[in-house]
């Protein structure tokens, strides 16, 4: 088994490296791209307020990682639902359903780009912003905990998302989209929830399938596809807050309990989708937090982010 993962890894390193080198491109490029349209398709780490509101501090800030990527070119980013481009929507999983919380209207992330693709064309100035994984992880360790699933069987699962990924960003470059920026989950095993139900192995053990297969399958896609490192990002944010100004890498910082499934770790938690300025722990900075809820992060990691994403953005195209 230990050799196993450690050729995966390896393999998924390698394509990981091959992926991020054939994005570089030439560094004679004399003009960066100037968006004039910004896309986004995903789940909660890209939803910018779908149903109105996003999964984190609902504070009035620029809040999520695309948003600032949209900021940072002097453009904006809103949820289709309020007249924008943005199809991404908390607990959506790849392809399979219910979503990360139960619910079969979830559109999926391969639906929210047939959404897009039935009536939409992409053009030659489009940033197209992707993200996923986060509820296909979330939806799996609940069918390990129902006894529907056997741990095996979540973590191949996971991997077989992260090949549905690979698929949609594949469908997306074919339809001419140019410039796709995008992400898989981060290590859940680093966050509140997995350290709560002490799965941490375990869902570490998925989220790493969910990446290496999804990378794997788009090692050659450097012309259209720049992938950038989200595990890397939150690994450094978890295990070294005070290098990046986080005070607290282990605690939500929101208060907003939700009664129903909220966002799919079981009744009862916090969801930050209803969390604002208001239902914070007293007298807590939600500057010096890392995570909004058990599972998703607080606005400055977003913004954070966000820059990394966008001065990759600048390096590549």
């Amino acid at each position: 088994m230990a050799v196993n993962w450690m050729r995966r890894t390896f393999v998924a390193a390698a394509c990981a490296s091959a992926a991020l080198l054939a994005a570089c491109g030439s560094s004679s490029t004399e003009s960066a791209i100037s968006p004039q349209r910004f896309i986004a398709f995903g789940d909660g780490m890209a939803d910018v307020g779908q149903k109105g509101s996003s999964y984190t501090i609902n504070d009035g800030s620029i809040n999520n990682w695309t948003l600032r990527v949209a900021a940072n070119y002097g453009g904006t980013l809103k949820a289709v639902s309020a007249g924008g481009l943005s199809y991404a929507q908390g607990n959506a999983r790849v392809s399979a359903t219910p979503d990360a919380a139960g619910s079969a209207a979830t559109p999926t992330v391969t639906q929210q780009i047939d959404q897009f693709l039935a009536s939409n064309k992409f053009g030659d100035n489009d940033l197209v912003m992707l993200s996923a994984g986060v509820s296909d992880i979330i939806a799996g360790m609940a069918a390990v905990q129902a006894g529907t699933q056997t741990e095996d069987q979540y973590v191949e699962a996971a991997g077989k998302a992260g090949k549905e990924l690979a698929a949609q960003v594949r469908r997306l470059s074919g339809a001419g989209a140019k410039y796709i920026l995008m992400t898989g989950t981060y290590d859940l095993s680093r966050t509140p929830w997995a350290k709560a139900i002490k799965k941490e192995a375990l869902i570490g053990r998925a989220s790493r399938q969910f990446n290496d297969e999804l990378l794997v399958s788009i090692v050659d896609l450097g012309a259209t596809v720049l992938y950038i490192d989200v595990a890397y990002y939150v690994n450094l944010f978890e295990g070294n807050p005070g290098g990046y100004g986080f005070s607290n890498s282990s605690t939500p910082i929101c208060t907003s309990v939700d009664t129903g499934a909220g966002i799919g770790i079981g009744a009862g938690e916090v969801n930050s989708a209803l969390c604002t300025s208001s239902t914070l722990q007293a007298g807590a900075d939600p500057t010096r937090y890392l995570f909004a809820d058990k599972v998703y992060i607080t606005p400055v990691a977003h913004r954070t982010f966000g820059d990394y994403a966008y001065d990759r953005l600048r390096e590549r195209w």
